[in-house]
C-alpha cells in the first residue's frame, strides 16, 4: 500500500441480508482495495451504518469506489449531497458501472452527468416499483398472489418478543439482525403484539 497516493476504499450494498455480494466484488476486483465497507440494507433506508463508517474513514486523497450509483444512494439528492460532501473533503468518488469520477474541481458538464445519472437510477428504481405493484395487481385477480409469507414462524416470534422484553426494549437494531428481518419488519411484530 503506498501511503502517497490515498487509500482505495469500496462501499458495497445489498437491500437485504440474503442478496448476494458476489457481483459487486468481483467488479471490485480489479482494484487493490485498502478498506471495503458492506451494507445489507435497503437504498431508501436512512440509517446506513457502513456508509457512515466509509465516509468517517476516509481522508483527502483516498479514492471512494462503488459498482453503480444507485448502490450509493437513497436518490438524486441524497447521492449530490454525499458526492458533494466526500469532494469538498478531497476524496474522489468514482461510479465503476457509470465510468465517472468526481475530484472536487469537476466541470460543470461533470455535475450534469452526475445529476442526469442519478435521476436515471432514481427513475429506474420507480419503474421496478410500478411493475412489482401491477404484477402484484394482476396476480391477485387470477388469486396467484398469496402475499409475501412470514418471515418468523410463531415459535421465533414469541422468542423475538421475549428477547426485546429482557433487553427492555433495548437494541434493537441488533435483535433484528440476529433474527435476520429488517427494523421496520422488527417493530411491525412488535406493535403488533401491543395491539393484541
Amino acid at each position: 500500500m503506498n501511503n502517497n497516493k490515498g487509500h482505495l476504499v469500496a462501499y458495497i450494498r445489498v437491500s437485504t441480508l440474503d442478496q448476494n455480494i458476489d457481483r459487486q466484488r468481483e467488479v471490485l476486483s480489479d482494484y487493490s482495495l485498502d478498506e471495503t465497507f458492506i451494507e445489507h440494507a435497503s437504498g431508501k433506508d436512512a440509517d446506513r451504518p457502513q456508509l457512515i463508517a466509509a465516509m468517517k474513514h476516509l481522508r483527502k486523497g483516498d479514492t471512494l469506489l462503488v459498482c453503480s450509483i444507485d448502490r450509493l444512494a437513497r436518490n438524486l439528492d441524497d447521492l449530490r449531497k454525499i458526492v458533494r460532501e466526500l469532494t469538498d473533503r478531497g476524496v474522489v468518488v468514482k461510479f465503476i458501472k457509470e465510468s465517472l469520477t468526481f475530484g472536487g474541481d469537476d466541470s460543470a458538464m461533470s455535475k450534469l452527468m452526475l445529476s442526469m445519472m442519478g435521476a436515471f437510477a432514481e427513475f429506474e428504481r420507480s419503474l421496478i416499483k410500478e411493475r412489482q405493484r401491477e404484477g402484484i395487481k394482476l396476480a391477485k385477480e387470477r388469486g396467484a398472489f398469496k402475499g409475501r409469507k412470514a418471515a418468523l414462524d410463531a415459535d421465533k416470534l414469541i422468542a423475538l418478543k421475549a428477547r426485546d422484553k429482557a433487553n427492555h426494549q433495548k437494541n434493537r437494531a441488533q435483535l433484528a439482525r440476529e433474527y435476520g428481518i429488517s427494523r421496520a419488519t422488527l417493530y411491525k411484530y412488535l406493535s403488533a403484539e401491543t395491539q393484541n
